[in-house]
């Protein structure tokens, strides 16, 4: 008989740590979530035209094309589209050097550009190489 109540207190034992295991696991893996701030999130969702959306520049075929002042001079290009943290965008333009060397990068507002509707010219109207590489020099933030 005491043979039998130490298998059961043993079964008792084994099935007690099994418990406070799984529910230690289980705080422990929900942990993370706990720490973090709950934030509430408002979804808006907007019915757009699709068909005036694509009448818009595609940042990839902005990319690389030349910008011009309103003489016709080209005075650099676009290096990449930015949307800072305040949901403005800016314009990299890379000015001088030849074939992306010995030119460095200067940030522009992107609505100080004006863009043909087919997207083909550029233009910053009255500005030169000259007034741009007088801007403070952009570099990308390291990873």
């Amino acid at each position: 008989m005491q043979h039998n109540s130490t298998i059961e207190r043993n079964r008792n034992l084994h099935l007690a740590l099994a418990v406070t295991g799984s529910a230690l696991l289980t705080v422990a893996i929900s942990l993370p979530w706990i720490a973090e701030p709950a934030f509430s999130q408002n979804v808006v969702v907007l019915d757009v035209d699709v068909k005036e959306v694509a009448k818009g520049y595609r940042a990839s075929e902005l990319t690389g094309a030349d910008v011009e002042n309103d003489a016709g001079e080209t005075i650099g290009s676009i290096d990449d589209l930015i949307v800072d943290r305040e949901r403005v965008l800016f314009a990299i333009l890379e000015v001088g050097g030849f074939l992306g060397i010995g030119g460095f990068l200067v940030a522009i507002p992107y609505d100080s550009m004006e863009i043909s509707e087919d997207g083909a010219k550029i233009v910053l109207a009255q500005g030169s190489k000259e007034e741009l590489q007088q801007l403070p020099e952009f570099n990308y933030e390291s990873e």
